[in-house]
């Protein structure tokens, strides 16, 4: 009976369940989104059937209750003219009008569910549509706000690791002043005097090891020497 026989599926079905488990929720929404909307475009045009024949079904069984009505007046008229087979005739015609009554009653009575359920689905299928259309606006923002924040982790990614980049440079630079900069003070320093007076006194000792090379240390044996070079000096 077309969107009827989906009465039940509908009216379990959990849109925020389903959204749930899926592996991709945005594409789940759209999806969801267009199933639903042509769900509510068979309900609303089903809906003037179903409730046509709910119409249809309540002007039969008023008519044939009327109808039960007017023989059970008809057979007690009869009655109190003495009409006792008049009466009898009255009373069998009601009796097929109520055995009729009983078949059109359970039609209205489906006829009416039908018509209170595609109420209830359409209610429902409005209701996930509109649950849908909030999840959908969240998650766009929700996606929206992760890919600005994905490009702007990765900006700053690159930044840092350029700013990495340029840190080493510079570390090392400033390395090799400080290094240059040490060896020229160092150079700058002046030398300790006794260093001065170590230099001057091997000079000394250069000088007199090449001009003298009398190594006697006796006072007496050292003047007979000199007096020795004076006379060969004359």
């Amino acid at each position: 009976m077309g969107i009827l026989s989906r009465f039940k599926d509908i009216m379990a079905s959990n849109i925020n369940a389903l959204l749930d488990k899926a592996e991709d929720p945005e594409k789940m929404v759209d999806d969801y989104m267009r199933n639903l909307n042509s769900d509510l475009g068979k309900v609303k045009a089903e809906t003037a059937s179903v409730l046509s024949d709910e119409r249809r079904a309540k002007r039969v069984l008023d008519e044939c209750q009327a109808e039960i009505r007017k023989l059970q007046k008809y057979a007690e008229k009869a009655v109190e003219a003495g009409d006792d087979e008049g009466a009898l005739r009255f009373l069998e015609r009601k009796a097929t009008q109520v055995e009729k009554y009983n078949h059109l009653q359970a039609t209205y009575d489906l006829a009416l569910a039908n018509a209170l359920s595609m109420k209830q689905m359409q209610e429902k299928i409005g209701s996930d549509i509109g649950k849908l259309e909030e999840r959908r606006v969240n998650l766009k923002e929700k996606m929206a706000a992760t890919k600005a924040q994905q490009k702007l982790n990765s900006s700053g990614s690159s930044a840092g690791e350029s700013g990495s980049v340029f840190d080493a440079m510079e570390d090392k630079a400033n390395l090799a002043y400080d290094e240059a900069m040490a060896l020229a003070e160092l150079r700058a320093i002046p030398k300790d005097d006794l260093d001065e007076l170590f230099a001057q006194l091997e000079k000394s000792a250069n000088t007199n090891t090449n001009t003298n090379t009398n190594t006697n240390t006796n006072p007496e044996d050292e003047l007979a020497a000199m007096k020795d070079q004076m006379k060969n000096k004359e």
